[in-house]
């Protein structure tokens, strides 16, 4: 089989991300692919011994954190190759990952995007339907060896570059959270595909690929993830589906966490307060239309 890898570029995005880590996931990526790491912050420390060690990386710096979306379209827009491959850093591609993945890039599949699946035991569904349809009755295509879904997991994407001319990918109003579902549901308003392939097979960490290895940050892992889970789920609600829907969907939600702060605080849970605190201000902020501007800063 001819080898198709020199047309994909594999975009890392780290956040002082922990260099072991890193390297699990750089070690997993085939030599004869493009590697583009792009830094979401000013400067990144292990530049020389990454650059030391593997001779196909090119690494860029955003300046500040522009966030997984921001970051991402950062990154894709310096590709210059057909195709694209999003991994998280705390992911590492199994064997026969790039194998498998290299009939994609021979232009003879018609995608938008690919998802992978889950090589290692998780709750996490790989991919799925915005409706209630199970995935187990997802169309399955024999020859191309994909199901066709509506939404895949952000974590590793494979995306084909032709079909984003206007090199407008994920929107930059997310932070974290929902801008693969977001994007995945605008490809489906064009009529384009969206696969999830089982033989492209990842070992996910999950949420280990920058300040939350360290314990001494888990506090603000906790604030940053849950403010922006539910700015973000009303956002992306309200942006597909208009503002009353969102609202409706969200006042449980609401109530749920206002309750949930009162009981913590009587029982001095600090960390289940915290998270819930944080959970109600992340949905006001979106339900009166405040952008997604909750930071953490991580010294160096």
């Amino acid at each position: 089989m001819d080898s198709y890898l020199h047309q994909l570029t594999a975009v890392i995005l780290t956040y002082k991300t922990n260099l072991e880590i890193l390297k699990k996931c750089l070690k997993s990526i085939n030599p004869k692919v493009k590697i583009l790491i792009v830094e979401n912050s000013s400067r990144f420390k292990y530049l020389k011994e990454i650059q030391s060690k593997f001779s196909n990386i090119e690494v860029i710096c955003s300046g500040s954190n522009l966030g997984y979306g921001g970051g991402n379209n950062f990154g894709l827009n310096k590709v210059q190759t057909n195709y694209a491959l999003i991994l998280n850093p705390d992911t590492v591609c199994k064997d026969n990952f790039f194998s498998n993945i290299n009939k994609y890039l021979s232009g003879n599949i018609d995608f938008t995007l690919i998802g992978a699946t889950y090589n290692n035991k998780t709750d996490f569904k790989p991919a799925g339907f915005f409706s209630k349809k199970d995935l187990k009755s997802a169309h399955f295509d024999k020859e191309s060896n994909l199901y066709e879904v509506d939404w895949i997991v952000g974590h590793t994407i494979l995306f084909n570059m032709k079909k984003f001319s206007n090199k407008i990918f994920f929107d930059e109003n997310f932070f974290l959270f929902f801008e693969e579902t977001d994007l995945c549901m605008s490809i489906k308003k064009r009529n384009e595909k969206v696969y999830m392939c089982p033989d492209l097979k990842i070992d996910h960490m999950g949420w280990k690929s920058s300040f939350n290895v360290d314990e001494n940050f888990e506090i603000h892992s906790h604030k940053l993830r849950n403010w922006h889970y539910m700015w973000s789920f009303f956002y992306y609600n309200k942006k597909n589906f208009g503002y009353l829907y969102s609202l409706i969907k969200s006042l449980s939600r609401l109530l749920r966490s206002v309750l949930r702060i009162i009981f913590y605080s009587i029982t001095f849970n600090k960390k289940q307060r915290i998270i819930y605190t944080y959970r109600f201000l992340g949905l006001i902020n979106s339900i009166f239309l405040k952008k997604s501007k909750y930071r953490v800063n991580i010294d160096d």
